[in-house]
């Protein structure tokens, strides 16, 4: 029922409007009656009447001038006061009404002087109520104080309308934040993808063609072999690179263009271009495989990348291994390789010139909720292992 009256109350607002104004003036007029009623020397009825109509008339114009419409208001009450009314709250509701919205929609230096104005023109009013010379608290402080406590209620309201919007204003900026956090983040990941992309294809080719050019004088069959499956790894490229720039079309563009992106299913073909550029990769699986969620697949199959590129980079040997250990809670990757007798391991410290492969590994693992080490082995050679936790994905669904 009150749901139903409040939709039409908001679809009339000019009827709920004269109605209130109606009612207020009745209640007013109502009002200068009963006080009249009880004033031992009681003041002409219709002056006091015609004030309250007027008052109450003034009303409908209290959003747009404030200020004005509390000035008629100050000064019908006080005509009634000085006519002999006694100001009581009932009599005074159309100025303690101008003096609210006058509070709230006025600023703060012309609403507090508003209201010390209309206080003090109601106490000295009080000094013409003739009957009631002796209780200055009844025709003196309590109309004066029943302004002010309207004007104190418009300024907690206005301050709890500005609190409102200032907080509303500063969930706008958060979640305009938010946004451009998240934009970065993702431009931040797609950078990454494009180099471990670009990074891998480009090391994998550039050994392959410096394999064929070492071979072509002496095993012209197996430079030409090695030569062949060239293109193979150059289309590789280019279909990650399609996938992932993929990301950035329109939704206008087809959604079967897109290639799924890689997980650990593609391993074998990851060794295979290994392989075709001249290093060896054994693979190692302990415990029963779990499916993985796309994200976390997605993860193991970059930083395995990224750590063959390394190892492809900047090994000095030619091997690598690659162990996948499978726990109940945890999926534990870890690439290694050896050094060249006499030699030490050198490490591929991300900085001008030399990439980022390091750090963004630790970032993927990090964004997955794993732990990331890369360094120097006690024995020679270098090691890049990783621990990726299960449990928190597997709830997580898929994209």
């Amino acid at each position: 029922m009150s749901t139903s009256w409040q939709r039409r109350a908001a679809t009339r607002p000019k009827a709920v409007e004269a109605t209130t104004l109606v009612l207020l003036s009745a209640f007013t007029v109502s009002g200068a009656v009963v006080t009249r009623a009880v004033m031992p020397e009681a003041p002409a009825l219709w002056p006091g009447v015609a004030l309250s109509v007027v008052a109450c008339a003034a009303l409908h114009r209290r959003r747009d001038h404030p200020l004005q419409v509390l000035a008629v208001t100050l000064l019908c009450t006080m005509g009634q006061g000085a006519l002999g009314y006694l100001l009581t709250p009932l009599l005074m509701v159309p100025l303690l009404w101008a003096q609210y919205s006058a509070s709230v929609r006025t600023p703060r230096r012309a609403a507090r002087n508003g209201a010390l104005t209309a206080a003090a023109g109601i106490a000295v009013t009080g000094l013409f109520v003739p009957s009631f010379h002796d209780s200055p608290i009844l025709v003196i402080v309590n109309p004066a104080a029943w302004v002010l406590m309207s004007a104190a209620f418009g300024a907690y309201i206005r301050v709890r309308r500005e609190y409102a919007t200032a907080r509303a204003e500063h969930a706008d900026r958060r979640r305009e934040e938010e946004a451009r956090h998240r934009v970065i983040q993702e431009r931040m990941r797609i950078a990454r993808e494009l180099h471990d992309v670009v990074a891998h294809h480009l090391t994998l080719a550039d050994a392959q063609a410096g394999t064929a050019a070492h071979l072509a004088r002496t095993d012209p069959g197996k430079a030409l072999e090695i030569v062949g499956r060239l293109p193979e790894t150059t289309a590789a490229a280019l279909r990650e690179l399609k996938a992932t720039v993929g990301l950035l079309r329109e939704d206008t563009d087809p959604a079967n263009d897109l290639t799924p992106a890689p997980g650990l299913g593609q391993l074998p073909d990851l060794v295979d271009a290994c392989s075709a550029a001249g290093l060896e990769v054994t693979v190692t699986v302990e415990g029963p495989s779990r499916p993985l969620t796309p994200v976390l697949d997605l993860t193991a199959y970059r930083i395995v990348q990224e750590a063959l590129t390394n190892v492809s980079k900047h090994a000095a040997t030619r091997t690598a291994r690659i162990r996948l250990a499978y726990t109940p809670h945890y999926l534990t990757l870890t690439v290694t390789n050896d050094t060249a007798p006499g030699r030490p391991a050198p490490v591929p410290v991300p900085g001008p010139g030399r990439g980022f492969g390091l750090l963004g590994m630790r970032e993927r693992t990090a964004a997955a909720g794993g732990t990331f080490h890369a360094g120097p082995r006690p024995r020679g050679g270098f090691e890049v292992a990783c621990t990726l936790p299960l449990d928190r994905h597997d709830e997580s669904p898929a994209s």
